[in-house]
């Protein structure tokens, strides 16, 4: 792992990425089957291999897994932060338990996808949530690790929202107008850039520059798309009305923190080095050609603490090449379709939107 992390994280052609992430996976299964009891009771019982001869061969464990067990592999006095998934009111959360140096790969892996986006310098920094996000730094849901972990590449944070998720006017104008000119980054989870920025400011006539900006945002689509906003109308809106050039969209989830997948220039997500995704027909589980939609199963190299190195979500998506981006950049490149019908409401975003909807 060290010597992956001194090659940049989109330089691995489909070849060599295979042979280390095989040889990778397969080593974190026979460490989880040997360590966790639960992952090592499902082993047993669906026969897990941690000898597969290739990726679509390495044991995957459905995403819902973390939200009914404890899936650890690592004694209780070594874990140093538990990570929640989004959930809304009364749902069950995913639990993500974190050791030293779990939770350190996983910070390099993401300070090294993100410098590939943004460079090496950290930007002034727009956060668009609140404050009142964090309350317990030991254990802490998926939106407020996501904003901790992305404020590491920024400075001079300002938090836009106030308590009650009103935009805090005076004091992003007073911010802006210091940097006026000058690059900045913009963090939001999807729903809440939509609603507390753009739909604020456009419903108030509210006037803010903020050109020169790079937006990184994620999380659900659902609300939004409900509304029909397409990702395509989301980046217009925000153009037209901030004068926003660079938007970048991220697929992630709190069960594979790190490894996330960035939406490039040309608009597809990447794979990095540190992961790859196959695509899986949702009636008997088997791999999907390139250019079909099915089940969305994540592969990290990352997770050492909790068997979640091998994950199938409930989202659909659809490969669209190998290697063969405009953008330049290696990996497997896709698209997310939407969630397989029925799916709860896991996004940041979109469990937002719920709660405050009700």
């Amino acid at each position: 792992m060290n010597d992956l992390f001194e090659i940049a994280p989109y330089k691995l052609d489909a070849n060599a990425k295979k042979v280390f992430l095989l040889s990778r996976l397969n080593e974190l299964t026979v460490s989880h089957l040997r360590d966790c009891d639960i992952y090592k009771q499902l082993g047993s019982n669906l026969d897990f291999t941690s000898r597969a001869q290739s990726l679509c061969e390495v044991p995957f464990i459905p995403v819902q897994i973390f939200k009914s067990h404890k899936l650890v592999s690592k004694s209780s006095d070594l874990i140093i932060k538990t990570l929640t998934s989004s959930g809304t009111t009364g749902d069950a959360v995913s639990r993500v338990f974190l050791d030293k140096e779990t939770a350190n790969l996983q910070t390099k892996a993401l300070a090294s996808i993100m410098k590939d986006y943004l460079g090496k310098k950290r930007l002034p920094m727009i956060i668009l949530d609140t404050k009142s996000v964090f309350k317990n730094r030991a254990e802490f849901s998926a939106r407020g690790a996501g904003i901790l972990g992305m404020a590491n590449f920024g400075r001079d944070h300002i938090y836009a929202l106030n308590e009650n998720m009103s935009l805090d006017y005076k004091s992003l104008e007073e911010w802006l107008c210091k940097y006026r000119g000058k690059q900045k980054l913009i963090f939001g989870f999807t729903f809440m850039v939509w609603k507390h920025l753009y739909e604020y400011c456009k419903m108030n006539k509210v006037k803010l520059d903020l050109e020169g900006c790079t937006l990184i945002h994620s999380g659900g689509w659902k609300k939004l798309i409900e509304q029909q906003v397409s990702n395509g109308k989301f980046k217009s809106s925000l153009e037209k009305q901030f004068g926003i050039k660079r938007v970048h969209n991220f697929y992630g989830m709190v069960e594979q923190i790190g490894s996330i997948y960035m939406e490039c220039e040309a608009g597809r997500l990447h794979t990095s080095n540190y992961g790859e995704i196959i695509i899986r027909n949702y009636r008997n589980w088997q791999p999907l050609e390139n250019g079909k939609i099915g089940v969305i199963q994540v592969l990290s190299a990352l997770p050492q603490s909790y068997p979640g190195h091998s994950i199938l979500t409930e989202d659909l998506g659809t490969i669209t090449g190998v290697d063969d981006c405009p953008c330049g950049r290696m990996g497997t490149t896709f698209i997310v379709n939407g969630r397989i019908p029925k799916a709860d409401m896991r996004g940041c975003s979109d469990t937002y939107a719920a709660d405050s909807a009700s």
